[in-house]
């Protein structure tokens, strides 16, 4: 199976076209934010030297989210595009579960975190067990002091992965203490490669034209609308309710 993945959530651009289980390319860019710019060229770079057409092509895997805005945006609908127009399988995985997947160790505890600022986070909770991934505490947007105060009643040991984690390694450590340990390195970052073999046996989106990204919390203009339209916003929960 030919499958290329892409990871754009977040300031890494992770890209990997993988064939017959087999790493045919890939490149990680860590340097900017010009995921709209560099995106397609990247494939089309990757594609030549892997040799392949995209009619060879037989999946995208991409990461959904959370993460950035734009990057996610830009990701899931180059993905979207190129699974429509070859007709093939579609694969979305969350951006956070994708960093575990960097994680060598068995039977253990992950925590991916990506920094949303005023000492917020995207995060959850993750167990590598017997090879596999289990989600323990579902993707969210919450603040660290209150993730951390809930991690710390886990008692056991948490392996804390992502490039953010140093801006909140001395709290982490404050809360988890000796339970606590850091993925060093280019673990940090996503690997689209990793993605790639993990998408390969995943179950594929029914709808791809359904697919959206993961954001987790409201867009800008979202939070900006319901501050000029407080009465649509109320009106909008009394018919829910």
């Amino acid at each position: 199976m030919n499958i290329l993945a892409i990871d754009s959530s977040n300031k890494p651009l992770s890209i990997a076209l993988i064939a017959e289980n087999k790493i045919q390319a890939t490149k990680t860019i860590t340097t900017n934010k010009k995921h709209a710019e560099q995106l397609l060229p990247i494939i089309d770079d990757l594609m030549n030297v892997a040799n392949l057409k995209p009619n060879e092509l037989n999946r995208i895997v991409v990461a959904k989210g959370p993460g950035s805005y734009t990057g996610i945006r830009i990701g899931v609908t180059a993905a979207k595009v190129l699974a429509n127009t070859l007709n093939i399988d579609l694969v979305a995985v969350s951006s956070l579960e994708t960093l575990v997947l960097n994680v060598q160790s068995d039977d253990t505890l992950v925590v991916p975190m990506f920094d949303v600022r005023n000492d917020n986070v995207f995060t959850g909770l993750y167990e590598k067990k017997n090879k596999k991934i289990i989600n323990l505490i579902k993707d969210q947007h919450i603040n660290i002091d209150d993730w951390l105060e809930q991690l710390k009643l886990k008692q056991a040991k948490i392996i804390f992965i992502g490039t953010d984690i140093i801006n909140f390694k001395s709290k982490i450590l404050d809360y988890i203490g000796d339970n606590a340990n850091f993925v060093n390195g280019i673990d940090n970052l996503p690997q689209a490669s990793n993605l790639a073999f993990y998408g390969s046996d995943k179950e594929v989106v029914k709808n791809i034209n359904e697919l959206t990204p993961d954001y987790l919390r409201l867009t800008k203009a979202e939070v900006d609308w319901k501050k000029t339209h407080p009465k649509e916003v109320n009106k909008k929960y009394v018919e829910k309710a």
